[in-house]
C-alpha cells in the first residue's frame, strides 16, 4: 500500500528482455531498502528483485508481460525518469490517499497550460474507469496523488483535469510529462468497493 505521494524522482538504467517479461534496473536510493519490499515505479507496485552490488543506488525489479501491456512500463528505455514511492509503514502520516499500486488503466496527456504559480494538465479518461473519477476525487497519475480539478462537461466524460503546483513539478515526472505521453491511472480503490456492495458484481 502506498500513499500517492512521491519520494524520489528516479531513473532507468537498463532494461533486460526476458521473452514476455522484462527485468528493470532502476537508478535511486536504496538505503534500508531489502530483497522483496514493494516499491511503486511510476504508480506500480514492484518487488525489488537486486541490489546492485558496487552500486548502492541501483535496484532492480521483474515486471511480467501482463503488467507491461497493461501500464506505462512497457514504454520506458533507459535514461527515463520515474516516481518513486516505497511501501507505507502502518505509522506513518496518510499525506495522500491510499494507493495500491495497481493500475486501472492508462491515459494520454491532451494538453497543459500554465499559470502564474501552477499549471493546469488534462488527461483522456477511458470509459472503463470514469464512473470512478468525480469532482474534487482522488485519483492517482503516474503514482501521484492528485486531486481531480476538473471533469468534462455532461455526456462528455472523456477526460479530466488536474492542478500541479511547483513542488510536484519539480518533484515528480508530471513537470516534464508532454501532450500524447502515457500515464498510468488508478482510481481510488474506496469507490470500487462501494460499487461492489451495492451492485454485487465484480468490476468490469
Amino acid at each position: 500500500m502506498f500513499t500517492g505521494i512521491v519520494a524520489e524522482l528516479g531513473e532507468v538504467a537498463g532494461i533486460e528482455q526476458r521473452g514476455d517479461a522484462a527485468r528493470l534496473t532502476i537508478r535511486g536510493s536504496t538505503e534500508d531498502v531489502s530483497l522483496g519490499e514493494s516499491i511503486a515505479v511510476s504508480g506500480v507496485c514492484l518487488t525489488v528483485t537486486g541490489i546492485l552490488d558496487g552500486n548502492p543506488e541501483a535496484f532492480t525489479a521483474d515486471v511480467m508481460g501482463e503488467t507491461l501491456n497493461r501500464s506505462s512500463l512497457g514504454a520506458l528505455t533507459p535514461g527515463k525518469p520515474v516516481n518513486l514511492e516505497r511501501s507505507v509503514r502502518l505509522a506513518d502520516r496518510l499525506g495522500g490517499h491510499l494507493v495500491q499500486g495497481h493500475v486501472d488503466a492508462t491515459g494520454t496527456i491532451i494538453s497543459r497550460s500554465a499559470a502564474a504559480h501552477w499549471e493546469q494538465v488534462r488527461i483522456s479518461l477511458p470509459a472503463s474507469i470514469s464512473r470512478y473519477v468525480v469532482h474534487k476525487g482522488s485519483i492517482a497519475v503516474d503514482g501521484i496523488s492528485l486531486t481531480v480539478s476538473a471533469l468534462g462537461p455532461p455526456g462528455d466524460d472523456t477526460w479530466f483535469e488536474v492542478c500541479l503546483i511547483p513542488e510536484t513539478l519539480k518533484r515528480t515526472t508530471m513537470g516534464t510529462r508532454q501532450p500524447g505521453e502515457t500515464v498510468n491511472l488508478e482510481v481510488d480503490v474506496i469507490a470500487k468497493y462501494v460499487e461492489r456492495l451495492l451492485t454485487g458484481k465484480a468490476n468490469q
